[in-house]
């Protein structure tokens, strides 16, 4: 039995994806792939979305006594890829993990950072769905 050549080609595919899992497909690390699925298991989702986290990233609103607009923007700027400035002045490297390459690489830090920054633009903590959607934008930048 001959095997053609887009036969041969999906059985490679097939193996190699499976050999590297998610990792190769997400730039997750290990550790990282295993909180993006815990939050997935959390939310019941089968998939984030980009497109969501997206939209995440660049909503506004009004804090409830500062009355001041917030955003992922006002400290992270409207590019992902561009450095910051916290709302103190001082310089934020950027949160593209194409530019930063320690971006969303240590679990502690991420849980951390969305637990701060949740809360300050939010006013609350995010979601597991909101915090894997987020990931998904990132990586997808």
């Amino acid at each position: 039995m001959r095997k053609t050549k887009i036969e041969i080609s999906v059985a490679i595919l097939i193996f190699v994806t499976g050999a590297v899992g998610l990792y190769a497909v997400t730039g997750l690390n290990p550790q990282m792939q295993e909180l993006v699925n815990s939050y997935k298991e959390k939310s019941g989702v089968k998939n984030f979305s980009a497109d969501e986290g997206k939209k995440l990233y660049f909503s506004k609103r009004i804090h409830s006594e500062k009355k001041e607009e917030r955003s992922c923007t006002t400290c992270h700027g409207d590019n992902p890829a561009n450095q910051g400035k916290s709302s103190a002045g001082k310089p934020i490297d950027p949160i593209s993990p194409a530019v930063s390459k320690d971006r969303f690489t240590d679990v502690k830090k991420v849980e951390k950072w969305f637990l701060r920054n949740c809360t300050w633009v939010f006013e609350r903590e995010c979601t597991a769905k909101e915090k894997g959607d987020f990931i998904t934008y990132m990586m997808s930048l």
